[in-house]
């Protein structure tokens, strides 16, 4: 994206051009993106609490309380009375930076991001099934591809960039699109086999189509032993999914999904593509073991235009993943593997006795809290009021705190809100840094016009707070986000994630290069697995048993209609941001729930009537949608509007793998007010 400027402000945003990426392309939320630089409601300054009020101080002041209280609670407690809270929206090397002190200078286990919310399930799927968390293709495999499945995956709405590449690739030549949802999507419209799955049955379908391969003889048994192990336990269980247990659980006929299975296998390339309908379960990581499982049966993965290939939900989930320390420690070395300890200790300069060896997952950090254990909490640019399940809960764990900080671009937030210590935070535009997306494409970001008012780049209040806290040294020489670069490529190099051959001056020159880049004339990695070698200690990857257990909240009579949540295409996550924009707003106004013109009917439900939706957690308010996309016995609420997230309705279970909580498929009742 490019910025344009007129006397020092941002007047336009537009797509570059000349960038593989977009192409210059930009959905509603890029083309109205400049108006972001001038919205009310950011914040200028750093607020204290005071009875129950917001006071402004000094950015001295106020670091000065907070790390006199953290220190306090640690010489209390211990370390693990503070916990730290991350996005997945942070530069690379804030992320890098925020590790570091959350790990080495503050010492806790209980330090983690939101991407669990999204896409720890995608992670831990491709650990278990490939070795590490490696997205694996190319955005431009979305043109190349001969067939591409989307799964859980609005792709016409959520990632409209990529879906105008896969429509250029269809200009070109004929790609056979499998589209699997409960809601009839634009991409499900166009698809040459739509199955109109029941929610959370995802993991039924995926391995009875791999079933089918088997009873077919369509899989080259003696080929694909080659680069995978287990496949004789796999084919063992598949033969318990018969046709009549398919259809059953997932409502498709055992007809349909033969003709998907077949027109993946024998298409010459195949993409699977997956979002949160497929992440936020708690059958997700198994589903995400089931989708390679296609992959390395059929051999779709590691050529152009096929692979099984997870699209992340926020603009640095990678970075936070790569880089971050919080599932891992930089470079995807493992917490609790003392090898990969000593070598970040020798890299950080730091004792390793005193760096964590273990994580502790979203949830259970709000758990701990709940139960008192942890007194501070430190909030970075994310909104859990708004975007955690069952916020009830939620809300109970803030209540608890001692002393939260909540460091974000705007204020009040849902969040901020409950704040003892607001510290105003500079965002994209107004700073410098890198990100790396889906295809693990690392991209310059540059700062074109400064933050308003006292707002700061989290980069430098990060370590404005490490020298309050006593723990600058771990920065040392560091003066600017490029200085953190050039220790990101040392602590990379030779690890999967080799960033090592990059440079800002590469970086904005060649539009960003894809990992792993060993070396500084390498140009970058556009695929993954060419050679059939996986990051398993064997070298092969696993066909693993996934086996379906019922998880989903039942319906009964008080509570009849399964309740999916996700996105529209005009707001972004809790509407922080985008809900401050005028003319987004007057498109998607207000929070609203989708219902089948049947079950409105039965109900007395008209378009726009205020009606209550109610789960055995909670209940919220919301007009009604008349929309056939959605199925009998379904209704959709997107979660942008956070006094009425539907999160309040949610039930607070995780995925036993990735602890990604299961947002979808609560159990509602629905009646008009």
């Amino acid at each position: 994206m490019k910025i344009g400027l007129n006397n020092a402000k941002v007047i336009k945003v537009e797509g570059n051009k000349d960038h593989p990426t977009n192409k210059g392309r930009l959905c509603i939320k890029g083309r109205t993106e400049y108006l972001l630089f001038d919205t009310p409601g950011r914040a200028i300054s750093p607020l204290i609490k005071k009875d129950g009020k917001f006071h402004p101080l000094g950015w001295d002041e106020a670091l000065n309380i907070m790390a006199n209280r953290f220190k306090e609670l640690i010489g209390k407690y211990g370390p693990n009375a503070v916990a730290v809270y991350s996005t997945g929206q942070l530069q690379n090397e804030e992320f890098y930076a925020l590790g570091k002190l959350a790990r080495a200078g503050i010492k806790t286990d209980h330090f983690d991001g939101n991407t669990t919310l999204c896409m720890s399930t995608a992670v831990a799927g491709y650990k278990r099934s490939l070795g590490a968390d490696t997205p694996c293709a190319s955005y431009e495999d979305l043109e190349e591809s001969d067939c591409i499945m989307l799964i859980g995956s609005n792709i016409s709405e959520m990632h409209p960039i990529l879906y105008d590449r896969i429509l250029d690739g269809t200009e070109k030549k004929k790609i056979a699109i499998i589209a699997i949802d409960p809601r009839q999507t634009i991409i499900a419209s166009r698809s040459d086999i739509y199955l109109a799955i029941r929610p959370g049955t995802d993991l039924v379908l995926l391995n009875a189509m791999a079933a089918i391969l088997f009873e077919e003889g369509l899989v080259d048994e003696e080929q694909v032993r080659n680069y995978t192990e287990g496949l004789d336990a796999l084919k063992a269980f598949l033969k318990t999914y018969t046709p009549g247990y398919a259809e059953e659980k997932t409502g498709i006929s055992w007809d349909d999904i033969r003709k998907a299975a077949l027109l993946y296998k024998n298409s010459k390339s195949g993409l699977i593509l997956w979002t949160m309908g497929v992440n936020q379960s708690a059958m997700g990581t198994r589903t995400v073991n089931a989708i390679c499982n296609l992959a390395l049966l059929t051999g779709h993965i590691g050529d152009v235009g096929s692979a099984p290939f997870s699209l992340t939900g926020q603009c640095n989930a990678m970075g936070s993943r790569a880089l971050g320390s919080t599932t891992s420690y930089p470079g995807f070395r493992k917490l609790d593997d003392s090898k990969d300890r000593d070598e970040i200790a020798s890299l950080w300069g730091c004792p390793v006795e005193e760096l964590p060896k273990k994580r502790t997952p979203a949830k259970e950090i709000f758990d701990e809290i709940r139960n008192g254990k942890i007194k501070a909490l430190w909030v970075v640019g994310t909104n859990p009021m708004a975007s955690f399940p069952d916020t009830h809960q939620t809300k109970k764990a803030l209540e608890n705190l001692e002393f939260l900080v909540v460091q974000d671009v705007y204020h009040p937030t849902e969040t901020s809100v409950f704040a003892d210590l607001v510290l105003p935070a500079a965002m994209w535009g107004e700073k410098t840094g890198t990100m790396i997306n889906s295809e693990r494409r690392v991209n310059l970001a540059k700062k074109a016009v400064e933050p308003p008012g006292e707002a700061k780049s989290d980069f430098e209040i990060f370590l404005m707070f490490a020298k309050h806290m006593g723990c600058d040294n771990l920065f040392k020489g560091w003066q600017k986000q490029e200085d953190a670069f050039e220790e990101i490529r040392l602590v990379t190099k030779g690890r999967i994630c080799d960033l090592y051959g990059m440079s800002y001056m590469r970086l904005e020159k060649e539009y960003g290069l894809q990992w792993p880049c060993p070396e500084l004339g390498h140009p970058g990695t556009k695929r993954l697995y060419e050679d059939s070698h996986f990051f398993t200690p064997t070298g092969k990857a696993n066909l693993l048993v996934s086996k379906y257990e019922e998880k989903i909240e039942a319906v009964d009579k008080e509570f009849p209609f399964v309740l999916n949540t996700g996105r529209n295409q005009y707001h972004w996550h809790t509407g922080t941001k985008t809900r401050k924009i005028e003319v987004i707003n007057e498109l998607s106004p207000i929070p609203y729930v989708e219902v089948n013109p049947a079950d409105a009917k039965a109900r007395g439900i008209g378009d726009g009537d205020l009606v209550e939706v109610r789960s055995r957690r909670g209940a919220i308010r919301v007009i009604a949608l008349k929309s056939p996309d959605v199925a009998p016995g379904n209704v959709f609420i997107p979660f942008h509007y956070g006094e009425k997230t539907p999160n309040f309705l949610i039930p607070d279970i995780v995925d036993e793998y990735s602890h990604q909580p299961n947002f979808k498929q609560s159990a509602v009742g629905l009646s008009k007010v």
